[in-house]
């Protein structure tokens, strides 16, 4: 199974490190927040990965091109001219990187990697949250779904009432609730196991995947939610930044199941 991330933003609102790198590189314990990311699905077997690039996509691209050489000890032979790498330790992962746009909403995103995606089921998520979900749960559960119509599962969660609601009859979503007063609500958490049939439902660059078609496929019937009671954090600002690298550094991050 592949995992779609979305890593093209600007993270305006974590602008004091977003002006010199793309927000999912923004670095929790020494190793950016797409890496943890990758890492909480790679723990689910889930190896194979397409990466929607947009601000500074250049500097992921260049990441993971080195990323083996970073993790490596090496030997610089100028008289030979060759580098030789000793002890080297990478993941099992295949990287897709897609350059998605600049100014592309994230409906327009998924819509532009289509032809990497194929035609099987697959995971889709944002570039700046973690959490500690058994990722193979919300799975195991969308495929049992996918009988009464499903074509989305999303992480179902309740942090404050900053986000917006989803209303939900058992485990399918009704319909969404633009940030309510109260903060009793399952919000979206940004984690999602999606049918490939859902992309039909984006127009065009300027989609934002959280409107228009996840909306109209939740009226239809075809979104149900996987509720999730333990940990999920967002990266939306410094504090929040620090927030999670505090947890890394106490040795105390419960998304780290590697």
């Amino acid at each position: 199974m592949k995992a779609v991330i979305l890593a093209g933003g600007l993270g305006t609102r974590l602008s004091e490190e977003t002006d010199i790198r793309p927000k999912p590189m923004v670095e929790i314990g020494g190793k950016p927040i797409l890496w943890h990311i990758m890492k909480i699905y790679s723990t689910y077997g889930i190896n194979d990965f397409i990466i929607c690039l947009g601000y500074k996509g250049y500097l992921i691209k260049d990441y993971f091109y080195h990323y083996k050489l970073h993790n490596s000890d090496i030997t610089v032979d100028q008289r030979e001219n060759k580098t030789i790498i000793h002890n080297s330790y990478c993941e099992p992962w295949k990287i897709t990187l897609v350059d998605t746009g600049e100014q592309t909403l994230t409906g327009g995103r998924l819509k532009r990697v289509k032809e990497y995606i194929g035609k099987e089921t697959f995971c889709f998520t944002y570039g700046d949250c973690l959490c500690d979900v058994d990722i193979s749960k919300i799975i195991y559960f969308h495929e049992n779904m996918r009988s009464e119509g499903a074509l989305v599962t999303l992480l179902a969660i309740r942090p404050f009432g900053r986000y917006g609601a989803i209303d939900l009859e058992d485990n399918m979503v009704k319909r969404f609730i633009e940030k309510p007063e109260q903060d009793t609500n399952y919000v979206n958490g940004g984690y999602f196991v999606l049918e490939p049939d859902v992309i039909d439902y984006i127009d065009d660059d300027m989609t934002s995947w959280e409107l228009e078609p996840i909306e109209k496929l939740s009226r239809e019937g075809h979104v149900r939610a996987y509720k999730h009671h333990g940990f999920w954090g967002a990266m939306d600002t410094l504090r929040e930044k620090r927030s999670l690298e505090k947890m890394w550094n106490n040795g105390n991050a419960p998304w780290k199941k590697w």
